[in-house]
C-alpha cells in the first residue's frame, strides 16, 4: 500500500529542500538504506497515533522557521567551571577552532564524515543500527531522515574510564539553521563515560544520538536544552544496554517553540540500569513533548522514567512513555512517572502512560498527575514571612527535585537548582 496522499506531499517537499552529503563507502550505504525506509513510512501527520498531541508541521517544512538568537549573557554557559573535553557545532558545523584537542585517555573521538571515510571501522556496525530497531513497533520518521541526512557528528569509542567528561556544545548563529547531526557512542565492557550536552543549536535541530553500552560499562548523559525561545528541536536517543550496564540521562529544557525528545531503551542483558529524567519550565508559547519507549527484554533489570513540567502562560506539556515487558524478563522493575505544575488556567498537560508486560514476576508501575501550586503550602510560606514569589518558587523547586535527583553528579545537580531559580525570577511566576 502507498503513503496517503498527505504524508506523500510531505515528504516529497522536504526532500527536495535537502541533499545527501557527498562520501562512500559504508556511511553512504546506510544513508541509501535510511532514504529507501523513510521514502516507504513518509512523515508524521497529526492522525498519527503518536503525533496527536504534537503538531509536526514546522518540523515537516521544508524551510527552517526563523528563530532569533537569544542573548544568554546574564549567565554563565552551562559547566563552564568543569575539567572537561568541549566539542563546539555552530549551526550544525563542526568548529574545530572552538574546540578542544580531541584526546583524551580512555576514549577515541572523530568526526562521523572521518569514520565513513574508512573501510573499517566500529561505527560501521551502530551508525543507524539502532535508530532501525526503534522503527518498531512505532515509526519515528524524524530519526530516519536524520540517518539518511546527518551532515555532520561525532563517534565516540570508550575503552576505558574516561579521563573527564566530553561536552558537545551547540551554538546557534543563523536565524535561519538547519542543523542535523547523528553521534554514535560505544562502550566497551566495563567502560564508563559522562556526555555533556548543551546548546540552542539552531533554528531548527535534528539530533540522533545512538549508543551502545556494553557489559558492565556506564553511560551518564546530562543535556540542558538552550534558552532560545523560538527555536525548534527533534531529538532522539536510541540506547542497547548489555548484563549489569547502567545508563543516567537528565534533560533540563527551559523555553523553545517546539522541543520533542524521544528516547528509545533496549534492556538486553540481565540486571541492566536505565533511569530518564527531565524537568521542563516553560512559559507561553511553549511546546514540550518527551516520548519514551523502554524494552525489558532480559531478567532483573531496572527502569525509571522520572518527568515533570512546570507550565504558565497557556504553554503545552506532553509526556508519552511505555514500559514494554517482553517474555522471559522476569523480575522487572520498571517505574514510570509523569507530572505536571500549571501555573494558571490556561497552561496544559498531555499524558499516555503505557505498560505492556508479557511476563507474570515483574514490579510495574506508572503514574501520571497534573496540578496547581498547593496554596496551603503557600499560605504556610507567607505566614512566616517568605515573599509570594519566593514562596512560589521554594515550592516549584520542590516540585522539580525528583527529577533532578536522578543526577549522579552533585555539582551539577545544585548547578541547575541555581538556573531554575533564575529562570522563574526571570518570567515572574509568582502568579
Amino acid at each position: 500500500m502507498g503513503l496517503p496522499k498527505a504524508k506523500e506531499d510531505a515528504l516529497a517537499a522536504r526532500l527536495e529542500a535537502l541533499s545527501l552529503p557527498t562520501g562512500g563507502g559504508w556511511l553512504a550505504t546506510a544513508r541509501a538504506e535510511a532514504l529507501a525506509r523513510l521514502s516507504e513510512m513518509g512523515l508524521p501527520a497529526r492522525r498519527d497515533e503518536y503525533w496527536r498531541y504534537t503538531d509536526p508541521a514546522s518540523l515537516n517544512a521544508p524551510e527552517a522557521p526563523i528563530a532569533h538568537r537569544f542573548d544568554a549573557s546574564d549567565e554563565a554557559p552551562p559547566f563552564d567551571g568543569m575539567d572537561r573535553l568541549k566539542i563546539v557545532f555552530v549551526d550544525g558545523v563542526f568548529d574545530p577552532a572552538a574546540s578542544d584537542d580531541l584526546t583524551l585517555s580512555g576514549v577515541t573521538i572523530e568526526r562521523l564524515s572521518a569514520a565513513g571515510d574508512k573501510d573499517i571501522h566500529w561505527a560501521k556496525g551502530l551508525y543507524g543500527t539502532l535508530e532501525t530497531r526503534g522503527q518498531t513497533p512505532v515509526a519515528r520518521p524524524f530519526a530516519t531522515l536524520n540517518t539518511a541526512f546527518a551532515t555532520d557528528g561525532v563517534v565516540i569509542h570508550v575503552t576505558g574510564k574516561a579521563a573527564k567528561p566530553v561536552s558537545l556544545v551547540y551554538v546557534h548563529e543563523s536565524e535561519t539553521s538547519d542543523a542535523i547531526l547523528h553521534h554514535c557512542v560505544r562502550l566497551e565492557a566495563g567502560a564508563e563515560l559522562t556526555l555533556l550536552e548543551n546548546g540552542p543549536a539552531a533554528a531548527r535541530f535534528s539530533k540522533v544520538m545512538e549508543v551502545d553500552i556494553a557489559d558492565g560499562a556506564t553511560f551518564h548523559h546530562i543535556r540542558l536544552q538552550g534558552r532560545d525561545h523560538e527555536r525548534r528541536a527533534v531529538t532522539h536517543i536510541f540506547a542497547r544496554l548489555g548484563a549489569k550496564a547502567e545508563m543516567r540521562s537528565f534533560t533540563l529544557t527551559a523555553n523553545g517553540r517546539l522541543t520533542r525528545n524521544e528516547a528509545v531503551i533496549e534492556l538486553t542483558g540481565a540486571e541492566g540500569r536505565a533511569h530518564l529524567a527531565g524537568a521542563t519550565v516553560g512559559d507561553g508559547d511553549f511546546h514540550h513533548d518527551d516520548t519514551v519507549f523502554i524494552t525489558h527484554a532480559a531478567e532483573a533489570c531496572e527502569s525509571r522514567q522520572v518527568f515533570k513540567k512546570v507550565l504558565m502562560n497557556g504553554a503545552t506539556g506532553v509526556f508519552q512513555g511505555k514500559i514494554l515487558v517482553k517474555p522471559g524478563a522476569q523480575k522487572t522493575d520498571g517505574y514510570q512517572i509523569s507530572q505536571s505544575l500549571l501555573l494558571d488556567g490556561d497552561s496544559q498537560f498531555l499524558a499516555k502512560p503505557e505498560l505492556e508486560i508479557y511476563a507474570d514476576d515483574v514490579k510495574c508501575s506508572h503514574g501520571s498527575t497534573s496540578g496547581a501550586i498547593d496554596e496551603t503550602a503557600l499560605f504556610y510560606l507567607q505566614s512566616r514571612g517568605v515573599p509570594r514569589a519566593s514562596a512560589q518558587a521554594l515550592l516549584v523547586l520542590a516540585f522539580l527535585a525528583e527529577a533532578i535527583g536522578e543526577i549522579a553528579d552533585e555539582d551539577i545537580a545544585e548547578d541547575i537548582r541555581g538556573r531554575l531559580e533564575r529562570w522563574l525570577a526571570r518570567h515572574g511566576a509568582e502568579g
